[in-house]
């Protein structure tokens, strides 16, 4: 167990253009004869239909030309190309199997190669790295668009390797082993045909796979809810079952295996009844055993015979948004007696924890600047010492291992390129900054500041604004806006290249809003905006920009706003609340129809923050916010820019293309299109993501700042 800076990094909605895990193909409700009569669009929900791709294909065929024509696309891509090729970029480590291992992708390798050095070599300006898969050779000789989804090794030798590869990036991946010492496949070792599965081992020639068995093993997202002991050799149909949730589950049911540097061991099995609650449950070859834990509290990982939690419900004395920790002892028995490691105040939330071999990495937030800490279990409890970082940064945790203290952090700001630092957790030591990503765009002249904006309930939401100094306050500034606002994601400071080349370096602004549903300040946070209570997210993000044009950074007619997946529903509701607010409104990979949302790809999944529609209080709220249902004739709506990809099997294309065909037969503007690859993510390549990137910059700038000249 290394890096675990996402307490629900398997299942969780992320980022602007991201979502998380969901069904291998789209799972759509049965059309009946009421549905088509009450929805004339229901046939763009059959996502790889011939007549619905025929439809993408002539929405494409006018807004491609529309954006692309515009003579400053082709800057833009060129630029957006540049930085994502970058040979200059820090390879990100990750440590495993005594070397530093790295995936990276250029205009050589546009897919991607995996490949590694020595820890010596790393740490030199120009490391020399050795290729243990190429991706774009891979494909081409087995005629597939492969799309790396990562990797999971088996502890603590970590020399056999379960690979999770893509078809176009959808979640559905094919696992095959692959053995870092020969640096190939392995012959006939183990393979899992492509599902969304979850494979985690047991020993060498022992797995436990959660995948799609046949019929009756997912649920209506697509999850797998049967997990089985699959064995070195033997077909998958000789898989036995060692455990089994239901039908009726929001998440996928998985296992866990927890380790530490001392050789001690836990499987845990997670059965995710709900998307943020889960039974766990350990487990041995001779059976399962209930952990009693609160539903949103979770074993995240294990060091010095001690198992760490992390929680979202008070467990006893221990409070939500807490990390916790009980020995193995305890936590095999089921007599759990937890002991606080870190309890946050107010403004605060964990936004990472990490193990090394003798030390707990933790990563707060505090008022959405990064601090972080090691923690040293003793005799007495834990102690903490803080690690002398910038200020005023995000700060994340890129790799560490059980196998020493060696860890490696990362330290980045809006204006300040991301810097990777080397850290010897055992001495504490100042941690020594060894790589640095050269400047991707002139910030000389930009600021960042950090305000508040007062909703509609009274509460205090903070925001980031970056923008030149010294600007007219006469609300005439080209500002793009953006936020999350939901599945405890928190959105905090970064470094983009792209943002920064393409908008900041032409005098735009730009503006990050960290509103109720994230998790910038915990649990407490997220769970004011979840099901029925969502509408204050919507006012949250409106607050800040009417705050941003009280203090005269900018005004409605220079204002354009984004958002992707969850952010992708917030750009659908405030389009359709408060169309007076914005000049322009990029929606990314969207969900729209939250009528039918629970019967598209993943959306059953979701009830845990949506609601359903078979709750008649929670069918009444989705009802008043959903973008589809709520568009409006005659409306003096901004032209939207909706984009999405057919490959997404997560959110699925559905929901953009329903929002964009009500759109036309209400005779409003809009421009859409929908990328053939990419995933919910649309990272089949850097040359897909470089285009994305300059179609919305184009998209914005025509609005926001004017006609080519």
């Amino acid at each position: 167990m290394r890096v675990l800076t996402s307490m629900l990094a398997a299942t969780i909605l992320s980022g602007t253009t991201g979502l998380a895990g969901a069904a291998a193909l789209a799972q759509v409700a049965p059309m009946t004869k009421t549905d088509t009569a009450a929805d004339p669009y229901i046939w763009l929900e059959d996502k790889d239909g011939a007549k619905p791709l025929a439809w993408v294909e002539a929405e494409n065929a006018k807004t491609l030309p529309r954006l692309q024509n515009d003579p400053r696309y082709k800057t833009f891509y060129a630029e957006a190309l540049a930085i994502a090729s970058a040979k200059d970029r820090i390879p990100m480590p990750n440590q495993m199997f005594g070397r530093i291992y790295n995936f990276w992708r250029d205009a050589e390798h546009p897919h991607g190669l995996w490949r590694w050095t020595s820890a010596a070599d790393y740490a030199s300006a120009t490391p020399k790295w050795t290729t243990a898969l190429d991706l774009d050779a891979l494909g081409k000789a087995e005629g597939k668009q492969w799309v790396w989804k990562g990797s999971t090794c088996l502890q603590p030798e970590e020399r056999l390797c379960l690979v999770a590869l893509s078809e176009g990036g959808e979640d559905a991946v094919t696992y095959r082993e692959f053995d870092l010492s020969t640096g190939a496949f392995v012959a006939n070792g183990f393979m899992l045909p492509k599902s969304k599965q979850d494979a985690s081992w047991v020993d060498k020639d022992t797995l436990l796979v959660a995948r799609d068995w046949g019929a009756g093993t997912t649920t209506q997202s697509g999850y797998a809810f049967v997990l089985k002991q699959v064995k070195r050799g033997q077909p998958l149909t000789a898989a036995i079952e060692v455990y089994r949730g239901a039908a009726t589950d929001q998440g996928p049911t998985g296992a866990d295996v927890l380790t530490d540097e001392k050789g001690n061991r836990l499987v845990v099995i997670q059965r995710r009844k709900t998307f943020f609650g889960a039974d766990k449950l350990v487990w041995t070859p001779a059976g399962t055993r209930p952990l009693a834990l609160p539903d949103r509290t979770f074993p995240a990982g294990m060091i010095d015979g001690q198992v760490i939690f992390s929680t979202s419900d008070p467990w006893g004395k221990i409070p939500e948004g807490a990390v916790a920790s009980a020995p193995l002892a305890e936590v095999e028995k089921g007599t759990i007696n937890p002991t606080i490691v870190f309890a946050p105040g107010p403004r605060q939330s964990v936004d990472g924890m990490a193990l090394t071999k003798s030390k707990l990495l933790l990563v707060v937030s505090d008022n959405v600047r990064g601090r972080a800490s090691v923690y040293t279990h003793g005799a007495g409890g834990w102690t903490a010492k803080p690690i002398a970082l910038p200020d005023n940064a995000s700060i994340d945790v890129a790799s560490t291992t059980d196998r020493s203290d060696d860890a490696y952090l990362t330290v980045t700001g809006f204006l300040t390129p991301t810097s990777l630092y080397s850290l010897d957790a055992a001495s504490f030591a100042a941690p020594k900054p060894i790589k640095t990503l050269p400047p991707k765009f002139d910030a000389s002249n930009d600021v960042v500041e950090q305000f508040e904006a007062t909703s509609t309930d009274g509460t205090k939401v903070p925001y980031f604004v970056v923008h030149k100094k010294g600007i007219t306050l006469g609300g005439t500034t080209p500002t793009i806006m953006t936020a999350y606002g939901g599945f405890q994601v928190s959105m905090t400071p970064s470094y983009s290249g792209s943002t920064g080349k393409l908008w900041l370096e032409r005098g735009g602004s730009y503006v990050l809003a960290n509103i109720r549903g994230g998790g910038e300040f915990g649990p407490k946070w997220h769970d004011a905006g979840r099901k029925t209570k969502r509408q204050v997210i919507y006012d949250d993000f409106a607050a800040v920009a009417k705050d941003l044009f009280a203090r005269k950074l900018t005004s409605p007619a220079k204002l354009g706003i984004y958002g992707g997946s969850n952010g992708g529903l917030l750009m659908g509701v405030e389009f359709n609340q408060h169309p007076d607010l914005w000049k322009a409104v990029t929606i990314q990979v969207p969900l729209l129809d939250m009528i039918r949302y629970e019967g598209i790809a993943a959306g059953a999944s979701w009830v845990d923050e949506y609601g359903s529609v078979t709750v008649p209080e929670e069918k009444a709220f989705l009802e008043k916010i959903s973008p589809y249902q709520n568009i409006k004739k005659g409306v003096a709506y901004p032209e939207p820019y909706i984009w999405t990809t057919t490959k997404d099997d997560r959110v699925g294309p559905q929901h953009a293309r329903k929002f964009a065909a009500r759109l036309k037969e209400y005779g409003l503007p809009y421009l859409y299109y929908e990328d053939t690859a990419g995933g919910h993510s649309g990272d089949a390549d850097i040359e897909q993501g470089a285009r994305l990137q300059a179609l919305q910059m184009t998209y914005f700038t025509q609005k926001l700042v004017g006609p080519a000249k």
